[in-house]
């Protein structure tokens, strides 16, 4: 979620900024499950979620099911409620995804601003939000914490974990909590370098000095360990111009989680490296502004599926970035997506029992 460069500002607060309460409750028939349905259904086809759900992030909880979580967002327009702080879905194969509620009963009020790119992991026995409190041209904004013992909330918030001036890293949003070895850590950044800082045990609070993990040139970090590798998946290009957006996804590893991280020609991820993993679809169809990719998810299979949102490239569907999901093929160490593209025709679904 970019907002450091004023030609791609104006368009950003159009997405991002809904500064409302929870909206009114959803209609009981849209929260039914649709299990009985997906265990017929062989394929799958983008956008697996097709209403605005910005800078998306998964978690899968204990009781099966992987709950999805996102910037704010109204659906309104859609007939299906808002404005919402966080919107959480869920799903048990996830290509079929359901609502079932807004994370937060009462919206965080110690700042003013949006809530965006929440990041959730079941840690320590309980779920931890970490989130972005920020305004477009913020010259403070801030990174906030949430828990809960449910993965669809009520989160219960805790207030600020740090603001930009406090941690001395203009922008400071787009979290991400990195467990290595057993030690919590957090990433955050946009476009003014990628940090990496310790957490206390608990994962609420700083307890460390930060260090550099990718360069200016990205947000919206994740990293995925994998054999022996830990890989760097970064967004760059503007996110939120609709059809203009130029995001695409970059990837980047390292032995160490904390790097230095190279893309495949050995160039530092922290020197302008990256070597691309996701772009727009090349034709006049599918989807343009891919990233902010959240999570890359297992089957039963082994099989490995990535997340992010993107804009219908013909204006087609409910507007806004929907959410879409892609197998990842593993060539010599390095994760590829076919075409280096969202796919927009009928796919096979990831595997998982009554497919």
């Amino acid at each position: 979620m970019q907002k450091h460069v004023f030609l791609f500002l104006a368009p950003t607060i159009l997405w991002k900024m809904a500064f409302c309460s929870p909206g009114p409750k959803t209609p009981t028939s849209f929260r039914q499950s649709t299990d009985t349905a997906i265990v017929q259904q062989q394929t799958y086809t983008n956008p697996v979620w097709d209403h605005d759900f910005p800078d998306p992030n998964l978690v899968k909880a204990p009781d099966h099911y992987f709950y999805a979580y996102s910037t704010n967002s109204n659906w309104q327009k859609d007939g299906l409620g808002g404005p919402y702080t966080v919107p959480v879905l869920r799903s048990r194969d996830l290509a079929n995804w359901q609502f079932v509620g807004d994370a937060f009963d009462k919206r965080p009020d110690w700042k003013k601003g949006g809530i965006w790119a929440p990041d959730v992991t079941y840690y320590r026995g309980r779920y931890i939000m970490f989130y972005s409190f920020s305004i477009w041209d913020d010259p403070d904004a801030a990174i906030g914490v949430a828990v809960s013992e449910k993965p669809q909330g009520p989160f219960r918030d805790l207030g600020k974990l740090f603001s930009s001036k406090e941690i001395g890293v203009h922008n400071s949003i787009d979290p991400f909590l990195m467990i290595d070895k057993g030690k919590p850590y957090l990433v955050w950044g946009s476009f003014n370098t990628i940090y990496g800082i310790p957490l206390s045990r608990d994962g609420t609070r700083i307890a460390g000095e930060k260090f550099k993990i990718a360069g200016n040139h990205f947000e919206g970090s994740y990293i995925y360990k994998r054999g022996k590798y830990y890989y760097y998946f970064g967004s760059t290009g503007t996110c939120c111009e609709g059809t203009k957006s130029t995001y695409h996804v970059l990837v980047g590893r390292s032995t160490s989680f904390k790097g230095t991280y190279t893309d495949k020609s050995g160039k530092s991820l922290l020197d302008g490296g990256g070597t691309l993993l996701l772009q727009a679809d090349d034709g006049p169809d599918g989807f343009v502004g891919p990233g902010h990719n959240g999570d890359i998810e297992e089957d039963q299979q082994g099989q490995t599926w990535i997340f992010y949102h993107a804009f219908h490239k013909a204006g087609t569907g409910h507007g806004g970035r929907v959410l879409l999901m892609d197998k990842i093929e593993w060539q010599d160490g390095w994760p590829v997506i076919k075409n280096a593209q969202p796919s927009f025709t009928p796919q096979e679904k990831p595997a998982f029992p009554g497919k």
